[in-house]
């Protein structure tokens, strides 16, 4: 199938105007609405959306000097240039670049998706509900993309202008798509129908969500329904009758079958029973064509569940065997939510879910406090629920008991709804009317180790309540995204063979990236180990709550009482650890006749620490007279995983391995872990995955090549901003030992990031490089302690495409200025640069 689109194709496609100078056919692969997300210009078509909050028009001569050639406009360029840095070389972009002329950009890229989706014959499955949308589609992508070749929708782009984009994907090898669907507006699903043209639907459920834009649910519903008008199956839950009802009254789906769910009455499937147990495990039992048949899930929250069976009765719709279903829903995964993570005033944690306030979403918010294990104490700030639809004693009643029912310690509520509401809620509280009554008379000194949700409707603007809680820093932060350090977990773990354990390394600050956030992700994420260097991290990390097992690479003789004391398990390297572990047992064991647990390091030739092979005789003797230490696993380090031209030595490492530990395990007569493979080994050694692997630095973005690198997502970003902006008169120096000289008049701004911050004083003097506006300023003159200065006389000097200004944001590294790019800049690797950042830079932490 040929797929590609020449410039005229899309034209036609769009009821478009082309205007090119070009007499050969040019050809698009990828649409583009975001100018930052630019990847290969010469390929890419922008779709200069406009919106009441921005007009991609502005950023034409921007990707134009970025290399891209082909847009979609509502309106040609009056004056177009192209900025080549100085005002004189500007040059006409219309009679340069290819542009296709529609009324409506949007509308365009909407009758693009709608002829790209009707080239397709594969089965397409369309979600939409008030929620759950993403989680069934990511469910479903885990529990099917072992047999399929599968498209779906990115993150939750299920918009206006996300579906479009989420159906250009398809390509000619898919064949299962899974889209998702949103609306906020009568009219907008007729618009989205035929760009999905789904086979099958799911609907979720119905709610609160978004109820300003609908008369009532009723209309709601009416309108989601219409996703389905072409569709051959429906699945959904009897149990929400107002769906159930509409569906089976409207004529419009007559002919669409219907596969139903419940746990009330008869249905396709029939849920009999749902228990949960301790282990965070919930077992779903149903009956399907007369036979008795169960699930069970790595979680226990109502959502979750309800999310499952969704993907439990698609999967019996389409033919998979009741076996299969149960092992793979068995290994489900959870899904990144859109949070924001802080370290707040008097060392509490704040929580920001601010963007959405109904009903529907507290318990996931709720859910994610509840995973700050750092404090045992919870508070939630929060505002009235608006337009909600509901009786309020009703609603707050609810509220209340979702509150008390995820372990609440304290509600502040803000507005006069709830404040009339304030009997419903048996817990300490207070509550204010209004936000600015709130900050006249809240004493903030009261909140103090605890972990804060503040979630609140726009019009109360919690922004102002975010910012002052949250511990102040200056104006250099790291960027922390959670939900692409899932995807790179995920992505490891789609590579491991089924019961492959995997240790995660978070020594060194998690890379840099923080302590007991990072963990409390992975713990959240089912990883089986953690590993740290020293001691004293593992302590901190079990004083936050974490739980799980924690190695500690780096045993110290001061640190094993405390080693011991908070259950940590050392790597033991050489005969002088062993012993140095043996004489504190006694010591901290008491009456616990409890095995020490111990990872046995063995060097296989990188000749760092560990045993030699040789010593291994001597080694099992004297495991052997010691029963109160018990071998959890053995393993080694690679010294070249990543680079093909040691591959022989690689193997004679993993070879070496194997042969010593089992050599070990006869000799000890019990079974033990194994593992060898870092995060390159992962990918290019699959063979020896062994018991477990170690998950390092691509856990945290950062691939060993290109190929790999395509497959990670970036999780940090070290952002500043211009502090000022000075003219410079030729003959003038900057900084520090007047290092910097200006030949000629300049422009420079000067950043509060310097050297202190992790910013490498070798990065001084036109050898390093920030990112303004998508453009990159060299750094002039030393770098300084707490800052540094960039040149940035040629962005400013452009009329057309540039308007600097102190306070803008500047990108030290990220998707903009790769890390491993700056790494080569600085002629080291991204470790270093990783864990170089200061503690004083602070770590905000995002999820998308």
């Amino acid at each position: 199938m040929d797929l590609s689109y020449s410039l005229s194709d899309v034209a036609f496609h769009t009821n478009g105007t082309l205007f090119t100078a070009r007499e050969e056919p040019v050809y698009i692969k990828e649409i583009l609405i975001d100018s930052r997300h630019l990847v290969h210009p010469e390929s890419t078509l922008f779709v200069a959306i406009v919106s009441g909050r921005n007009d991609g028009h502005r950023y034409i001569a921007e990707l134009y000097e970025k290399g891209v050639r082909n847009f979609l406009v509502s309106a040609l360029p009056d004056q177009p240039k192209a900025h080549s840095g100085k005002r004189n070389n500007s040059k006409n972009i219309v009679s340069l670049a290819n542009f296709i002329l529609v009324d409506n950009t949007l509308e365009a890229l909407q009758k693009l998706g709608t002829s790209h989706r009707s080239r397709f014959s594969i089965p397409v499955i369309g979600i939409t509900g008030s929620n759950g949308k993403t989680i069934v589609k990511e469910w479903l992508f885990q529990l099917m993309n072992r047999d399929k070749k599968i498209v779906r929708s990115p993150k939750s782009y299920n918009s206006q202008i996300g579906v479009p984009l989420s159906v250009w994907k398809m390509e000619p090898d898919n064949d299962l798509a899974l889209f998702e669907a949103g609306i906020s507006l009568p009219g907008e699903m007729e618009k989205l129908e035929p760009i999905i043209r789904p086979t099958i639907g799911i609907f979720t459920n119905i709610g609160h969500a978004h109820d300003e834009g609908f008369r009532d649910l009723n209309q709601k519903v009416e309108e989601k329904l219409k996703l389905f008008v072409n569709s051959g199956t429906l699945v959904f839950c009897r149990d929400h009758e107002l769906i159930h009802d509409k569906v089976m009254q409207e004529a419009s789906l007559e002919q669409v079958t219907k596969f139903t769910w419940s746990r009330k009455q008869e249905s396709d499937l029939q849920i009999i029973r749902i228990s949960s147990g301790k282990s965070s495990e919930t077992t779903i039992t149903g009956i399907f064509k007369n036979k008795e048949q169960s699930i069970t899930i790595p979680f226990i929250d109502e959502a979750s569940i309800e999310n499952a069976i969704h993907c439990w009765a698609l999967m019996l719709f389409l033919g998979y065997e009741a076996d299969i279903i149960s092992t793979r829903m068995k290994a489900l995964v959870p899904i990144a939510m859109r949070l924001e993570l802080k370290e707040a005033i008097n060392h509490c944690s704040l929580v920001n879910d601010s963007y959405n306030s109904d009903i529907n979403s507290l318990g996931i918010a709720l859910d994610f406090l509840n995973q700050q294990t750092q404090h045992t104490k919870k508070t939630v700030i929060l505002s009235d629920i608006l337009q909600s639809g509901r009786d309020p004693d009703s609603l707050y009643r609810e509220i209340s008991g979702i509150l008390m029912g995820k372990g609440i310690s304290r509600i502040i509520g803000i507005g006069n709804e709830i404040s009339r509401q304030s009997g419903q809620f048996p817990m300490e509280k207070t509550f204010y009317a209004t936000t600015s009554d709130f900050f006249d008379r809240f004493p903030f000194s009261s909140l103090r180790d605890e972990s804060i949700l503040l979630k609140g409707a726009r019009i109360f603007e919690f922004e102002r309540i975010g910012y002052a809680l949250q511990q102040k820093s200056h104006e250099t932060i790291l960027e922390i995204h959670l939900d692409a350090l899932v995807h790179n977990l995920n992505y490891y773990r789609s590579k491991l063979k089924p019961g492959t354990r995997t240790m995660a390394m978070v020594k060194a600050f998690s890379y840099g990236s923080g302590s007991f956030e990072i963990a409390n992700l992975l713990q959240f994420h089912h990883v089986d180990y953690l590993a740290v260097a020293y001691a004293d991290e593992g302590v901190e990390l079990r004083k936050t709550g974490i739980t799980l097992p924690i190695m500690v690479m780096n045993p110290e003789e001061q640190s094993f009482d405390l080693l011991l004391q908070y259950n940590l398990e050392p790597e033991i390297y050489n005969f002088r650890v062993l012993e140095m572990l043996e004489r504190a047992i006694p010591e901290n064991q008491g009456e616990s006749k409890i095995p020490v647990p111990v990872h046995l390091k063995i060097d296989t030739g990188m000749h760092r620490l560990g045993f030699d092979p040789s010593e291994v005789d001597s080694l099992v003797q004297r495991l052997k007279k010691n029963p109160e230490i018990r071998v959890q696993s053995v393993f080694s380090h690679l010294a070249a995983s990543e680079d093909p031209a040691e591959d022989d030595f690689t193997r004679s490492q993993i070879d070496c391995l194997k042969a010593t530990a089992e050599k070990i395990q006869t000799s000890l007569g019990y079974s033990f872990l194994m593992h060898i493979l870092n995060s390159a080994g992962i990918s290019r050694f699959p063979d020896a995955q062994m018991g477990m692997v170690r998950l390092g630095i691509g856990l945290y973005g950062v691939g060993f090549n290109e190929e790999e690198q395509h497959n990670l997502s970036n999780v940090s970003t070290l952002k500043t901003i211009i502090s000022q902006i000075k003219n410079v008169k030729a003959g003038n120096t900057i900084g520090y030992n007047r290092k910097g000289v200006a030949l000629e008049d300049r422009v420079i701004a000067i950043l509060p990031i310097g050297y202190a911050d992790g910013f490498s004083r070798r990065l001084g003097n036109g050898a390093g490089k920030v990112m303004i506006k998508g453009f990159p300023a060299k750094t002039i003159g030393n770098i300084s302690m707490d800052t540094c200065m960039v040149d940035i006389t040629e962005l400013s000097s452009s009329p057309d495409s540039f308007d600097i200004r102190e306070g803008d944001e500047v990108i030290v590294f990220g998707d903009a200025y790769p890390i491993a790019q700056l790494a080569r800049d600085l002629d080291t690797i991204p470790y270093e640069i990783l864990t170089s950042i200061s503690r004083r830079v602070k770590r905000v932490y995002f999820f998308e």
